[in-house]
């Protein structure tokens, strides 16, 4: 089983769209890459702890390659966006990539380069090493599962749609 993070915005969406994908083993929301260990979600919005909310995501690399998550997390969010993702505006909301394998980053970076010449834009994305990671509070997790009609700047039925590079 492989682990990436991905910061894009409010990560109810983020988990959401993922979750529907073949290959997922386990996803959960956080706060990352945080100078405060254990930030509540209250102190996060303030900015002064430096986290973002992100994803931990689990797979199964045989089945979803790093490449495909690369590719459709920068499909579903906003790559050129600095710190805000539709409605939501702040640091904690910046985007980002945080990998755990030093191997990984070679591969997210050409993923970043290929988006930004296809659409011949500059990406802000952060593509960084995972410092640390803290779940957030039980209810931010599968939060859409549970509240189906709640605020999501991602349209989270896109993954079941096929994928195509």
């Amino acid at each position: 089983m492989a682990v990436i993070y991905l910061a894009g915005g409010c990560f109810w969406g983020i988990q959401g769209y993922f979750d529907k994908l073949n290959g997922v083993c386990n996803s959960i929301v956080g706060y990352a890459n945080t100078l405060i260990a254990n930030p509540s979600y209250e102190l996060v919005c303030t900015g002064r702890s430096g986290a973002v909310e992100a994803l931990k995501l689990e797979y199964e690399s045989h089945i979803l390659s790093l490449e495909e998550i690369v590719g459709r997390f920068l499909s579903i969010i906003d790559p050129c966006a600095l710190n805000f993702q539709g409605n939501d505006v702040g640091s904690q909301y910046r985007n980002g990539i945080y990998f755990v394998n030093q191997s990984d980053e070679h591969i997210i970076k050409d993923c970043l380069r290929a988006w930004e010449e296809a659409h011949q834009a500059r990406a802000v994305t952060e593509i960084l090493p995972l410092q640390n990671f803290y779940p957030a509070e039980a209810y931010h997790q599968k939060y859409l599962q549970k509240h189906p009609q709640g605020y999501c700047h991602i349209d989270i039925d896109l993954a079941l749609k096929p994928y195509k590079v």
